[in-house]
């Protein structure tokens, strides 16, 4: 057994750590915090070629599908015996496994744990339509043996807390999703990006459900309406509507103020987001709760206008206001217009951002979720 001081945990996931998604910035973050406390942190994870981080087990071979409206990846099922014989091997004090979870590799990894490893487990998801719910319920179904394995499950929104009980009649408790605030909130804008214009960013992948397509409509109406101030429009991500999207600048003649800028790494994201004086996600659904929204409040810069969906309306609940239907594109146009008209309108919200994203921070959150794991290991041992 791990000393009181120093933990033993292996924070799994069945998907690839490669990925730049919302539950892999989670999993790194919390990791990388808990190192940072002198734990001996492991991530047990699907198919993974990263060399960044310490202590990767790739632990099963994973298929790209496409799911909850995103392109993603899941393990094939992994060897049992191997499982047992990794897990007898290191010992783990705690498996922070994230949920919704495989049959293949997760749920074999917790039904192979010794009983004096805790089970923790976070959800993350949220519905993007009813065939992901009614797939969920029959997972839920399937997953029965490793649930009533979980010491504690927590979810990062109320959204996830309500799919969770819907789905899997789990009753969890409400632990927000971490961000890494000073990491955002001392970063510099770009030297490139650095003129008078009012700067409206996208960062997001280039799939329907996250509504780059919708912020194009937008912009194309905008650029028609008299006394707008010059703007200009940076998006960040790639995805299959790519092509699309650079057509539609092309037939609308948006070239000089839409500025496509590819995928956007990790570390270049928090200077993109400084650089903005508005940043818009007009996500249609499927998140459970919105971290690129609490990074660009985070960075103290923009102001952040969100669709209206569950997920974001966790995170957005103390400014609804700023929150806009994301199947109007009339809408989103107003809303814009008012927002690049108007700078004292702006930094009320970006001041309001900045403060209210601190409490996010991975210190605070960490703190707790460290707490959890020390009390499921009181009551086991």
């Amino acid at each position: 057994m791990a000393n009181q001081s120093r933990l033993k945990i292996g924070l799994v996931l069945d998907t690839s750590l490669d990925q730049p998604d919302g539950v892999q910035q989670y999993v790194i973050a919390i990791g990388e915090w808990l190192r940072s406390q002198k734990h001996d942190v492991h991530y047990l994870v699907g198919e993974s070629h990263r060399t960044d981080l310490q202590n990767v087990h790739s632990l099963a071979k994973n298929i790209k599908v496409r799911f909850n409206g995103n392109r993603t990846t899941i393990p094939l099922p992994t060897n049992r015996k191997a499982l047992k014989q990794f897990l007898d091997k290191e010992r783990f004090d705690v498996l922070h496994v994230q949920m919704p979870h495989s049959p293949f590799m997760s749920q074999r990894l917790i039904l192979a744990a010794p009983s004096t490893t805790a089970i923790i487990g976070t959800f993350h998801i949220a519905p993007y339509n009813k065939l992901v719910t009614i797939g969920n319920t029959l997972l839920g179904w399937w997953l029965g043996p490793s649930l009533k394995r979980f010491d504690k499950v927590v979810s990062v929104s109320q959204a996830g807390a309500d799919f969770a009980e819907d789905t899997f009649g789990l009753a969890t408790e409400v632990l927000p999703n971490v961000i890494d605030y000073q990491r955002f909130n001392t970063a510099k804008p770009l030297d490139k990006y650095a003129n008078s214009k009012v700067k409206i960013l996208f960062l997001g992948r280039l799939v329907p459900r996250k509504g780059a397509e919708l912020l194009m409509q937008a912009v194309a109406r905008l650029t028609k309406q008299s006394n707008v101030p010059a703007f200009e429009v940076i998006i960040c991500g790639k995805g299959p509507q790519s092509s699309k999207i650079e057509g539609f600048i092309r037939k609308n003649k948006l070239e000089d103020i839409v500025h496509m800028e590819g995928f956007v790494s990790e570390a270049d994201k928090p200077r993109y987001y400084a650089s903005a004086d508005i940043s818009v996600f007009p996500s249609t659904g499927g998140e459970s709760f919105g971290i690129v929204l609490l990074e660009a409040m985070a960075s103290g810069k923009a102001a952040v206008l969100a669709g209206d969906n569950p997920g974001y309306r966790t995170v957005m609940s103390p400014r609804s206001e700023q929150l806009f239907d994301p199947h109007n594109a009339a809408a989103l146009t107003d809303m814009l217009g008012q927002y690049v008209r108007h700078k004292r309108i702006r930094e009320r919200a970006q001041k309001w951002g900045a403060s209210y994203t601190a409490s996010f921070d991975i210190q605070l959150v960490g703190e707790k979720l460290e707490e959890i794991y020390r009390e499921a290991l009181r009551k086991r041992r």
